[in-house]
């Protein structure tokens, strides 16, 4: 990616400014004909490298980019409004990848089973808990009711009834690492099998066969 905003320094530590397209532009449409980078230069945006994202952010999006300074005054790098977008695509994508197929799982064992049917799979440790709806079951639950044959074939899908139960339970795993913040978020492996099943979901909605 060409970047947008360079730095002028003297040093690691020491920055006299940042020239941008929109300095430069801002000139030219000043009619201005600026010679040296000094006279295109505006004023910098740091963050320091310990900010907390929630500081961080307003000073990012105000000018479209930030220079990072460490404890030790250096600067060490640039985030830009490009990077923020990149970041929060990779954090909300597993988020909005399993409401996805919750809402397509909800969607389809809602239609085919009564209350009292899906009351039946509830936890029996979790006894205090109403069962209405397809919504009120968790992942495990969609599991427990799916993996029994004739419910399977109340379904009327033309699909392998353990493959499927299989991949619901690597989204249950998967769901538990996401709603716990698992620092190391999810694998590679575990989000494709996301994409996959949400884009299989989809599938079978837009042809009618859920």
């Amino acid at each position: 990616m060409i970047p947008t905003q360079l730095p002028v320094m003297v040093g690691e530590r020491d920055v006299k400014g940042i020239v941008s397209w929109k300095s430069i532009g801002s000139r030219l449409a000043l009619r201005q004909s600026p010679d040296h980078v000094r006279q295109a230069m505006d004023p910098h945006a740091e963050i320091s490298s310990d900010a907390s994202l929630s500081t961080a952010i307003p000073v990012i999006v105000e000018n479209e980019y930030a220079l990072v300074r460490a404890p030790d005054k250096r600067i060490v790098g640039v985030i830009t409004t490009s990077d923020l977008s990149l970041q929060l695509q990779q954090l909300s994508e597993p988020f909005l990848l399993l409401g996805e197929i919750e809402n397509h799982i909800r969607r389809i064992i809602g239609a085919r089973f009564s209350a009292a049917q899906l009351a039946a799979v509830k936890d029996p440790a979790d006894g205090g808990r109403s069962v209405e709806s397809a919504a009120d079951l968790t992942f495990g639950e969609y599991k427990r009711l799916l993996e029994d044959p004739s419910r399977w074939s109340t379904l009327g899908l033309q699909l392998d009834r353990a493959i499927f139960n299989r991949l619901l339970d690597k989204v249950r795993e998967t769901r538990n690492d996401v709603m716990h913040f698992d620092p190391d978020g999810i694998e590679d492996q575990s989000l494709a099998v996301l994409r996959d099943l949400a884009k299989f979901l989809r599938t079978l909605q837009t042809l009618g066969a859920t």
